[in-house]
Formats: C-alpha cells, sequence, structure tokens
C-alpha cells in the first residue's frame, strides 16, 4: 500500500491527544458495520463503506466507495462513463494505481499513489473517471476511495470547481508513540493543516499503524467522527472494540479518538491502515438520488430536467456518445431525511 510513505517517521512532528483525565472525553464505539460489496460505473468493484449507517450520523458526508483493492489484468481495468453530479462534491483519493479525471468545467487531470481529485459539483456538472489507456494495456493494482461531502444549501448552486491535491503537499504527521504515520489531506489535526480547501468543515486523514502502535488523536468536540478500516485488525476507543477490514466505525461525542492496531497482523497486510474522517454537520434536509443531493425532492426532480436539457454543461471530448444517458438510479429511487 503505497500511498505516501517517509524513510524515518521519528523526524515528523507528533501528534497526541490531552492525557485522559477525569475531565478529557475519548469517544466511545456507538455502532461497527461491514461494508457489502458491489459494483460501480463500467464494473470495477467497490465496498460501500456507508452501508447500514444512518444519513444522521454521517452528515455532512452522503456516501462513501472503497474501490479495490483488485489486481486487473491486461484490459481488464474500468472506470466509469460520463455522468451528472449537482450539490455536492466528489473526493477521490487514490492508494495504489492511476486514474484520470476530466469534466465539462474544463478540471481534469491524471492521479496516482497517494494523490486527490476533489470536485466541487455546485450547481451541476458532467465528468468522468477511467483509467488511462496504458494501463488497460497492461493490467495493474488499482485500489482507492471515493467520498460524497454534501453542501449546505447556501452553496449548492456554487459555479463547479476542481482541485488537484498531489501526495507530497498532504501533512505528514506521527502519532505520540512514533508507531503511526497520519497523512492529512484536509482539515486540520493539532495545528496542521491538509492541502484540500473544504467548503464544508470536514477533517480527511489515511493513518497506517504498526502492529501494536496506539493512536490518540484530538477532535473538534463539533465534529462527527468515522473510521474506515482499510486492512489490518485493531481495536476502536478506550473500550477496544475489534475491528478489522472492511468496517466502518461511528464514534460518540467528544474530544480524542483512540486507535490500536493489534499486536499480530497478516503477513500480506503487516499493519493496519484507517481512513478516518469527519465534520461538521449541515443539518439541513437530504433528498438524494443518484447522481444529485440536495434538499427537496423537487430540487432532485430539476436536476434530471436540467441535465436531460443539457444545463449541466458539455462534454468536451465525446469517445462513446451513449454514455451520457448512463446515469445512477432513478426518480423512483429518491431518499429524503
Amino acid at each position: 500500500m503505497p500511498a505516501v510513505t517517509v524513510p524515518d517517521i521519528t523526524i515528523l512532528p507528533r501528534v497526541d491527544a490531552n492525557p485522559i483525565t477525569d475531565k478529557s472525553r475519548p469517544r466511545t464505539v456507538k455502532q461497527v458495520t461491514t461494508a457489502p460489496q458491489g459494483f460501480e460505473g463500467e464494473g470495477f468493484p467497490v465496498r460501500r463503506a456507508f452501508a447500514g449507517i444512518d444519513l444522521a450520523e454521517l452528515d455532512p458526508f452522503i456516501h462513501l466507495d472503497q474501490m479495490g483493492e483488485v489486481e486487473y489484468a491486461p484490459g481488464e481495468p474500468k472506470g466509469t462513463p460520463w455522468h451528472p453530479h449537482r450539490g455536492f462534491e466528489t473526493v477521490t483519493y487514490i492508494i495504489d494505481g492511476i486514474f484520470d479525471h476530466m469534466d465539462s468545467n474544463g478540471g481534469g487531470g491524471t492521479i496516482t499513489n497517494g494523490d486527490t481529485q476533489w470536485m466541487t459539483a455546485g450547481a451541476g456538472i458532467l465528468h468522468i473517471e477511467t483509467p488511462p489507456e496504458h494501463l488497460v494495456v497492461s493490467g495493474g493494482l488499482f485500489h482507492g476511495f471515493q467520498l460524497w461531502v454534501n453542501l449546505p444549501k447556501a452553496q449548492k448552486w456554487s459555479p463547479p470547481a476542481y482541485q488537484d491535491v498531489r501526495a507530497n503537499d498532504v501533512a505528514l504527521l506521527a502519532s505520540h508513540d512514533g508507531g503511526a504515520l497520519l497523512r492529512v489531506i484536509a482539515g486540520e489535526v493539532a495545528g496542521h493543516k491538509g492541502p484540500g480547501r473544504t467548503r464544508t468543515p470536514i477533517t480527511l486523514i489515511h493513518a497506517t499503524l504498526s502492529p501494536g502502535a496506539q493512536l490518540r488523536l484530538p477532535w473538534r468536540q463539533d465534529f462527527n467522527a468515522l473510521a474506515y478500516t482499510l486492512n489490518g485488525f485493531g481495536t476502536m476507543g478506550l473500550e477496544r472494540r475489534p475491528v478489522k477490514s472492511g468496517q466502518m466505525t461511528v464514534f460518540g461525542p467528544g474530544d480524542s479518538i483512540i486507535i490500536s492496531a493489534d499486536d499480530k497482523q497478516e503477513s500480506r497486510m503487516p499493519q493496519m491502515d484507517v481512513f478516518i474522517l469527519g465534520g461538521e454537520p449541515i443539518k439541513e434536509p437530504v433528498a438524494w438520488m443518484g447522481p444529485f443531493v440536495m434538499n427537496t425532492k423537487s430540487e432532485v426532480l430539476q436536476a434530471f430536467d436540467d441535465f436531460q436539457k443539457g444545463k449541466l454543461g458539455r462534454i468536451p471530448t465525446i469517445k462513446r456518445p451513449s454514455d451520457i444517458h448512463k446515469i445512477h438510479g432513478t426518480p423512483d429511487e429518491l431518499q429524503e431525511s
């Protein structure tokens, strides 16, 4: 699992929550779920990390897919067709592999190990995510995440935007015991800021824990807190709730997060990797169907109508014109909360 590594973790700034005392409030574990497997786009495998969790617990997040981990044979790599979005942001973080992005607002580029693409759909955009042609020919490893971050009502109609966050730009930190490497993609941890510019206040971290290491993170009390175990075995919270690969932990209120790696890990995955995220809840109604996340059902239906009328943008270069008609879901599948 390449992402970003360092030759000497001991030289990095160390992060530690306040000592555990009667006044401290380490977050307890509210829920642990196991992500079901499925397929997205043209057929690449995903794990639905938020499945089984109430949207109120996830706010301001909407959706999280672990893409892969998969070793493609030549000719097998897959992506998504052209499709629309409105009302939120997509954050695509690549751990292994290569992914191309192109959108109707002129944003785009190629990301690889440890890079992030951050697209603000805002009022509406069309985009496509595909493996580059040379990867399709050669095959190879592919592993990453895509996160959907909701936008408050006041920003849902903002102009589309795109950020290219490179691996060497992330803030690198170490745990108090020097046994965990933290990659801060967005937000702030103990005064150390990640490069991602967020419209909704959030924090995103990819942490790698050595066997037996413990991570004690200070965490904003006004943020929710979630931790997805990518691989390995460990425990969450002071109560040491066991977790393993493919499981999402929902924490309760408090001022810190505690994650511990088991002393023994698999030989194939010798460390524990965790994707840690949290944000300030928006606390607004959510109407979500397929590629549109709005506040009301009528706004979602309007988004469908605007898309069909070509108001969400034009495709810069069409390789397969039929792809533009393949959007996920129908109005009958609308979710509201």
